[in-house]
């Protein structure tokens, strides 16, 4: 697992008040909605989009855009690559 995947994971787990281990979260697994394992909502999204703002610096303005980049971890951590702000963390 990639540096940026775990500090992702563990971003995640923290904005959104979770107990599990961020190391039980799949690069590819399904964060939103009832039937993903985390079961993240909208309000979720929010808490993860303002961590990432902080953290990195990025505005997710769209929300077709947020939710196809919140969709996954590995699309998150290939989103903030291509905005070259992996690991530029503040």
């Amino acid at each position: 697992m990639s540096a940026l995947h775990h500090e992702l994971k563990v971003l995640i787990v923290d904005a959104c008040d979770k107990t599990c281990s961020p190391d039980s979260i799949t690069d590819d697994e399904i964060l939103f909605g009832p039937d993903a394992p985390l079961a993240l909502d909208s309000l979720d999204a929010l808490q993860v989009s303002m961590a990432l703002q902080k953290k990195y610096g990025v505005r997710l303005s769209d929300s077709k855009e947020t939710r196809r980049i919140l969709a996954s971890v590995a699309n998150l951590a290939a989103w903030l690559q291509a905005q070259g702000k992996a690991g530029a963390a503040a």
